[in-house]
């Protein structure tokens, strides 16, 4: 099973989930499950400019926005909305993210 890290965004909004509508963090919760357990089941990517990052479908109207990396068995969970505002949504990385991928491309670079 791979290990999971949710991001500030998604957090977030599951501890909203938490206080208006618990059935469906549950279900998000199974999903989030099911991806841990078979991450190498064909989730569909985005597209560009977001095409390393999943999607999948909760319920009928929800999108659930993740990465999986499989090099560290790590599942990272970034969004989570209903889809009209999920494919609208802008990922700010954090300044330390995008130092460890500059420091990333200067190690594979050397």
């Amino acid at each position: 099973m791979y290990d999971l890290s949710i991001k500030p965004e998604a957090d977030k909004i599951f501890r909203k989930l938490e206080k208006k509508d618990k059935n469906l963090l549950r279900t998000v919760n199974k999903k989030i499950l099911e991806i841990r357990q078979n991450p190498y089941h064909t989730y569909k990517f985005l597209r560009n400019p977001f095409q390393n990052f999943n999607r999948i479908h909760i319920g009928a109207h929800f999108v659930l926005i993740f990465c999986i990396d499989h090099t560290s068995k790590l599942v990272d969970i970034y969004y989570f909305a209903h889809h009209d505002k999920a494919y609208k949504w802008k990922y700010k990385p954090k300044m330390e993210e995008l130092q460890d991928n500059k420091e990333d491309e200067a190690w594979q670079n050397s």
